[in-house]
Order: C-alpha cells, then structure tokens, then sequence
C-alpha cells in the first residue's frame, strides 16, 4: 500500500523503513530537510512540504502523523485543507485520548476519516516491531490493514497463549480497541503502567546497591535515624550482575530489566545520568481516568510524583518541611555531605 508519514524522528524514520522492507511505498515528509532526504535516499518519496506530500499520494490518500502532542493540532489544522473526502489521518503519537474525539469529529464533517494508534516499540520497533493500539471506524482500518500488520511485530515474536482460543489479530501485536479515542486510551493507561514497571525496578535495584549500608559509618545525632543492626547490612553486591541474572527465569525478567542491564553493562555506576525523569503526559492522563473512574492506582501516581521529585520539583515542599521541624522541634537542617 501507500502511506505518507509526516513526522521522521527516530519512531517515524524506522516505520517507513520497516514499511519500505516489506513493499509499502511511503511519500514522507518532515520540517527537517536532512530527514527527508536520508529516507528518499533509501527509496522513500520525498515531499517538500505538507501540500507537496498530498499531491503525491494516491486517493484514497492516508496520512499517518508521527509527531510530539503538541504540534499534531496545528499540523492537522494545515493538513485536513488539503485533503479530499475518503481519506484518512492516523495520529501514531501519544496524543490525548480526549483529543481524539474532538478530531475524529472535525474530519467526519468533511468526510475524512481519524485513526488513533497508540505505538509502542521505542528505537528497537524496526527490528521488533510495534505494538499498536488502535481506534477509529471499521472501515478504514480494515482498509488499512496491511498497514498495521507490517508495523506490528507479528504472531511469531511471542509464545501462544495456553488458554487462548479465539481468532483475532491481538496475537499478530496490533488491536482495534474501539471508536476513536480507544487506541490512545489504552496506550495512554500502557504507558502509566510502564511508569509503575520502571519505578519498581529502579526502587528494588538501588535497595540492593545501598545493601552494604552496615559499613558505613554513620553520624550520631538526634537528626539522624540510627540503623538498628548493622550486621544484617553487610552486603556488597554488584546491582549489573544482579540485573543480568534477573533477566533469565526471573518472574520479573522483562525487555526493561534487558535494557537496564545493557546500560549497567556499558555504565556499572549510571555515570551518564543525572536523574532527571521527564514524563511526557500520560502517565498524568492515566491518572486522571483513574479518579474519575474511581480506580485506586498507587503504584502508577507514586512512580508519576517520583518523576516529579526527581527534577527538583519538589524543593519548596522539602524546604517546607525543614522549616516545620526547625519550628517545632528546633531541629537544625544537616548539610549535604561534601
């Protein structure tokens, strides 16, 4: 079939190249010129602009947008004016679910079909494949079809599942979740779910590295919590090693433990690092469905306000708290050591 992508970060680049791989033609464009041309270089049509990319493809046209959430409405805004009735538009960012029902009704009064798919994969998707999540109206998405079945990883990437019995193309790695909205909705929740997975992992594997806390001295005053036993902590175990065996037979082996143990490999002491977690707004949105569904999510809105803690969004409430105990209780805040 033929696609036009707009938008060739390093998610959009690697679609059109595993769409390429498997006969797809892709007219792509992208407000970096150097991408376009890497790709056209490949065998990809270049567009040159958004009007450019329109006139290229063929009707019914089908546009996927691979861009940041917050430029998809203007990029829309430009591009729903240059198409005809009978095409379609797929959002295969990480935009917001509400956003979806908006749009998808905005193109239904010009006739234009909306497909949200929520992607999956990350850098590795040319290779693995992504999962999609994907919402809309029927028929363009069974149109379309062949499309979402060279994205997605394919039935052979995972075991069967013992129980299952029933057809469908879940297996294959891509699902049509609903009307529009739904394929965002689910990507929206899979992706505070992975906050959750992230968080756990990065907690257990710092409890382990600080495991050798007995040895080291600590300071005796009333503002410091003695450690009760320090026989019982007396560990020094290598967290890379630990990553490394968690990855074969482990209930928690998982392709995040695989790639935190390619980077402790590279980096034993995550040197490279700061800390600084930044979330892009669906972990935020995942919470916001939770409340109002009344869902409890803890381990989904502690590891969201983690996130915020780790770029030092939580200072005035820290400073608070220090001011609070040196009220009350006259305790002196302890400099950091040096």
């Amino acid at each position: 079939m033929q696609l036009g992508m707009v938008g060739l970060g390093r998610m959009g680049a690697n679609l059109v190249r595993r769409l390429m791989h498997d006969g797809h033609d892709c007219v792509v464009y992208d407000v970096n010129e150097n991408a376009v041309n890497d790709l056209q270089a490949e065998g990809a049509t270049g567009a040159k602009s958004l009007p450019d990319l329109a006139r290229k493809l063929h009707r019914p046209r089908a546009v996927w947008l691979m861009l940041p959430a917050g430029v998809v409405q203007s990029t829309l805004d430009q591009l729903i004016e240059l198409l005809d009735a009978g095409d379609t538009v797929i959002d295969g960012g990480n935009s917001y679910y509400r956003d979806d029902i908006t749009r998808a009704r905005r193109l239904a009064a010009k006739q234009l079909h909306y497909i949200d798919c929520g992607t999956s994969g990350g850098v590795w998707g040319r290779e693995r494949g992504y999962c999609l999540m994907i919402g809309g109206e029927n028929e363009p998405i069974e149109r379309l079809d062949p499309i979402f079945a060279t994205v997605a990883p394919g039935i052979e990437t995972a075991e069967p599942t013992p129980s299952r019995s029933r057809d469908g193309t879940a297996p294959h790695g891509y699902l049509h979740c609903g009307p529009n909205g739904a394929g965002h909705f689910v990507k929206m929740v899979h992706n505070g779910v992975e906050y959750g997975m992230m968080a756990a992992i990065a907690e257990g594997l710092s409890i382990i590295r600080h495991a050798d806390a007995g040895k080291k001295e600590r300071t005796v005053d009333a503002e410091t919590a003695p450690l009760r036993d320090s026989e019982a902590y007396q560990y020094d175990i290598d967290v890379a090693e630990v990553a490394e065996v968690w990855r074969r037979g482990s209930v928690v082996s998982s392709w995040l433990v695989d790639l935190l143990a390619d980077a402790l490999a590279r980096s034993p002491q995550l040197d490279d690092f700061r800390g600084r977690v930044s979330d892009s707004g669906e972990g935020r949105w995942t919470l916001i469905a939770a409340i109002e569904e009344s869902v409890p999510a803890p381990a989904i809105s502690a590891a969201l306000f983690e996130r915020f803690s780790s770029r030092g969004l939580g200072h005035f409430s820290d400073a608070a708290l220090s001011a609070m105990r040196a009220e009350f209780g006259g305790h002196a805040e302890k400099k950091d050591p040096p």
